[in-house]
């Protein structure tokens, strides 16, 4: 029986203190993620609390690296983290994050079977990750330096835009792009000499290497870039939201996928909320708030992708057969490939004045 029909069947001296009784058992639910994506829109947030009575408190990082530390040396901490796929195997190994009983999340009946069957995501017949949302590392135009927008990631290279390039600093992003860039698959990198050559090259077009959504939006506000490698749902919110020149681009070479899924950390003092929040997170009504007010990557929720307009970005683009045959989605990486990848890119970013 339901909280509400239990009320409804109380008196109205009774309702009182079961709902009291309720609000005593909300929680703080702290939630770990990158700064403006999803998890703290304010009008989510408002929303969210109003029905559950717990308390959302965010707090961020900048890397799937910084979010490991946060992990390994804030045990406890943390209720809900935001973890790429490709890293939930190596937070599963670590034991940073614990199974989740979806059986609680009535939302995941909904997720696309593909996502929800993911291997990165289960391991030994448990889940240790909420499929959320999927997008694109590709590329975003500033549209006021292109009369037609660039079909190639040759682009880059392309001597009218140097010193108006930018890349991530992320090693594993930048070999995976330059990856691409010479014809191979970003999860099986077997010329790795190429990659680094194809870098090196770009190097002298390059302004600087960003760290942050909002670090890339003031550049282009700035009319600092012309073009660089950027996510899908940060392209559209930077479009949308702050009402940027920026139109997002998927060369013909391909670009890199990734699906970013919520799990809960092991140490959690509040799993309860924890689904709450997570089951909210990937509902249809908040999502298509979500991409409708700010702009969002693709939801996971096939209901929720069902639920935006028909000439959504998200439907008309994501959703097309020819974009999807460009995609490469990342696969985890061995440390000992990550540590190869890291040290090929602080030698290049020593070379960018």
């Amino acid at each position: 029986m339901t909280m509400q029909k239990m009320i409804a069947m109380l008196t109205t001296s009774a309702a009182v203190t079961v709902v009291m009784a309720a609000s005593a058992l909300a929680a703080d639910i702290h939630v770990l993620n990158w700064k403006g994506y999803g998890t703290d829109e304010p009008w989510a947030i408002e929303a969210f609390e109003k029905a559950t009575g717990n308390k959302v408190i965010n707090d961020y990082f900048n890397s799937e690296q910084e979010m490991l530390t946060k992990l390994r040396t804030n045990p406890g901490v943390y209720d809900v983290v935001m973890i790429n796929a490709a890293f939930n195997d190596q937070a599963t190994s670590e034991g940073l994050i614990q199974p989740i009983d979806v059986s609680k999340i009535p939302n995941y009946a909904d997720i696309g079977a593909e996502k929800a069957t993911s291997p990165m995501l289960n391991h030994d017949a448990k889940v240790y990750g909420v499929p959320w949302v999927w997008g694109l590392t590709a590329l975003a135009a500033n549209d006021k330096a292109f009369d037609k927008m660039p079909t190639s990631i040759q682009v880059m290279w392309d001597e009218a835009h140097k010193g108006k390039v930018v890349l991530r600093d992320d090693a594993l992003e930048a070999m995976q792009f330059g990856a691409i860039a010479t014809g191979q698959n970003i999860n099986e990198i077997k010329d790795l000499d190429a990659v680094k050559a194809k870098l090196t090259s770009l190097m002298p077009q390059i302004r600087t290497f960003w760290s942050a959504e909002n670090d890339w939006n003031q550049m282009v506000a700035g009319n600092q870039i012309d073009i660089g490698t950027y996510w899908s749902g940060s392209a559209a919110r930077a479009r949308k939201n702050f009402k940027l020149p920026v139109t997002f681009v998927v060369p013909e070479e391909g670009a890199v996928g990734w699906l970013d899924a919520f799990s809960i950390p092991k140490d959690s003092k509040n799993v309860e909320g924890a689904t709450a929040f997570i089951n909210y997170m990937i509902d249809p009504k908040f999502y298509v708030e979500w991409d409708n007010k700010v702009g969002a990557p693709v939801s996971a929720n096939t209901k929720a992708v069902a639920g935006l307009p028909a000439d959504a970005f998200n439907r008309v683009v994501m959703g097309d057969p020819k974009v999807a045959a460009r995609i490469q989605f990342q696969a985890p990486v061995s440390d000992a490939d990550r540590e190869k990848y890291l040290a090929i890119w602080q030698e290049l970013k020593v070379n960018v004045k």
